[in-house]
């Protein structure tokens, strides 16, 4: 592909002529590779497909009851598309179509494609040109850039999945089928990884694949993995044909950001993403719980009388917890977890998880990292760094991944600025090492070289928040988010003590009230902080920047990250 091939969207009505009007279509006829899109006019629905035998696919979506509110057809057409390529492309159009908002799609979520195949790079530079020419045919609203930082993208059930992903959705699907053929198994299944390994796009993915109905000529062309997945839903869809669901989000911030994501995706609903407290509501077949590491029990909460309501409408004493909750309220559970992001005395303890597991088969385990361009290198590298047991000269360096230490918060600032402007999604976080006077007057909260800032205005989708770039976010407004590059402050409730080689922690500097109250044990209170720092450590898809207050933890931390000098 010397030069960018001229790609062609040829427009047609979809209807009872459609086959005549297109059988003349040299690539048609020629049997090559393409892609279309079907769309609606009154109602705004889509259907994303490639075939090589276009006359044949279009036949079969004339006969599907479901395609006959679609109105217009369009034919993507190049002479330099190739079955890969069209794969590719048709999997990023429904990705980006769904994300756009313009359409709903008609589309199921099994059998989309990402792989590498010859000269992947440039079709995907090509893809650019698509979609810049289907905006232009009012297919779609958005610039990619828009979509590509937006949370209904990042979140969304059209996801190609890693090959770990779709080895735990094989596996979760056939621990369920079999377990409600059995009455002795657990309906307690677990799925672990470390932040950035898709817990929560497997979650989505998930449940948009048990409520999707395929036809059989629907299944035509898929790969055996992605039919082995749509007959096991089959199969749970046999067993419960009004499949009662629902995905469980402790954190209010990241559950109103997925009932946005699901209120935008045809067979499912906003009103099927919850809080905790609502499962008390209703009996279901499967609760899919996402972050369970941040489910609560009835220590330094906000509302105790809503807790003790629920806890007693379900017969729990005070000691129930919302982990009771949901394994009484449901057939099955599915519980995505990770004890390194528990970060408080009111997330329920390690404890009671270990306890359900063991009634369970093995956890399954996501190992990939998708969200750190620095790969499991960086993240072992962090844990290894905050545990104090990296060598006296070892440094991260990766081409892939900004990792840099700033002496001047100033100087760290202007970076992320010019990456903001550049990427956008570039935010400041920080531990909770500052008083929250904002929250009760109009004050500033830190002041660090002069620089003086609030913290975050709102904790519902705050990254996403018109003065977020202004602002500093806390862990409560940025666990579970992504951000393309993360500025991140280590307050003065965190140090560094030379003699015995390990990070410290000063609990009279460290300011979340229900973040430590009632801990006597201090080792504890280290642990949250740790994992605090370590979760807001892999929120940066593409880099991290790093200021350090404490005199002492800088000296060490000089020694481990590359540093950006005045």
């Amino acid at each position: 592909m010397k030069s960018r091939p001229l790609v062609r969207i040829a427009e047609y009505s979809f209807g009872p002529d459609t086959i005549k009007e297109i059988e003349n279509d040299k690539f048609v006829k020629d049997l090559w590779p393409l892609i279309y899109v079907l769309s609606g006019i009154q109602k705004k629905e889509a259907y994303v497909g490639e075939s090589t035998n276009a006359i044949s696919r279009i036949q079969n979506h004339l006969l599907n009851p479901t395609r006959h509110s679609l109105k217009t057809l369009h034919l993507i057409t190049c002479g330099y598309f190739n079955k890969s390529a069209a794969l590719d492309i048709e999997s990023s159009l429904i990705k980006y179509m769904s994300a756009d908002g313009k359409y709903k799609l008609q589309n199921g979520n099994a059998g989309l494609v990402s792989h590498n195949y010859y000269q992947s790079n440039l079709y995907r530079e090509l893809f650019k040109t698509i979609w810049s020419d289907l905006r232009k045919h009012k297919l779609a609203d958005l610039p990619l850039r828009t979509i590509d930082n937006s949370d209904v993208f990042k979140y969304s059930p059209y996801k190609a999945l890693t090959v770990d992903q779709h080895e735990a959705v094989i596996k979760l699907l056939r621990l369920l089928v079999s377990n409600t053929q059995s009455t002795t198994s657990s309906n307690s299944l677990f799925v672990e990884g470390s932040a950035g390994t898709g817990k929560t796009i497997l979650a989505v993915y998930l449940i948009k694949l048990l409520k999707s109905y395929y036809l059989p000529q629907e299944k035509e062309d898929l790969d055996a993995v992605s039919i082995e997945e749509i007959e096991l839903s089959e199969s749970l869809q046999g067993k419960y044909p009004k499949l009662s669901i629902a995905l469980v989000i402790p954190m209010t911030s990241l559950r109103k950001t997925l009932q946005k994501v699901f209120k935008g995706v045809k067979g499912l609903d906003s009103k099927m993403v919850i809080g905790p407290s609502e499962v008390a509501k209703n009996k279901y077949d499967i609760l899919v719980v996402d972050e369970a590491h941040r489910l609560r029990q009835r220590v330094n909460i906000t509302n105790y009388k809503s807790f003790d309501d629920c806890n007693a409408r379900l017969g729990f004493g005070a000691n129930g917890t919302e982990l009771d909750w949901i394994v009484k309220q449901s057939k099955h559970q599915i519980f995505f977890y990770d004890q390194a992001q528990s970060i408080k005395p009111s997330d329920i303890p390690k404890q009671h998880f270990e306890a359900l597991k063991k009634q369970s088969v093995s956890p399954l385990r996501l190992k990939s990292q998708l969200r750190v361009n620095g790969g499991n290198d960086y993240i072992n590298y962090i844990d290894r760094l905050l545990n104090c047991n990296l060598g006296s000269k070892s440094v991260f360096k990766d081409k892939n991944y900004e990792f840099t230490l700033f002496d001047s918060l100033k100087q760290l600032q202007t970076q992320l600025k010019k990456k903001e402007a550049q990427f956008g999604l570039c935010r400041l976080v920080a531990g909770y090492s500052w008083r929250w006077k904002s929250k009760t007057k109009n004050t500033t909260d830190i002041n660090i070289e002069g620089l003086k800032f609030k913290w975050n205005s709102t904790n519902k989708d705050w990254i996403n928040s018109d003065n977020s770039v202004n602002e500093v976010g806390c862990i409560h407004t940025t666990q579970g988010y992504d951000l393309n590059y993360t500025g991140l402050i280590f307050g003065d409730e965190i140090s560094y003590d030379l003699t015995l080689n390990k990070i410290i922690i000063k609990a009279e500097n460290y300011f979340d009230i229900k973040g430590k109250s009632g801990i006597k044990n201090p080792e504890e209170l280290n642990e949250y902080i740790l994992n605090i720092y370590k979760t807001l450590l892999f929120r940066g898809i593409k880099g991290t920047y790093v200021y350090v207050c404490d005199d002492k933890l800088r000296a060490y931390f000089r020694k481990h990250i590359f540093r950006k000098t005045r």
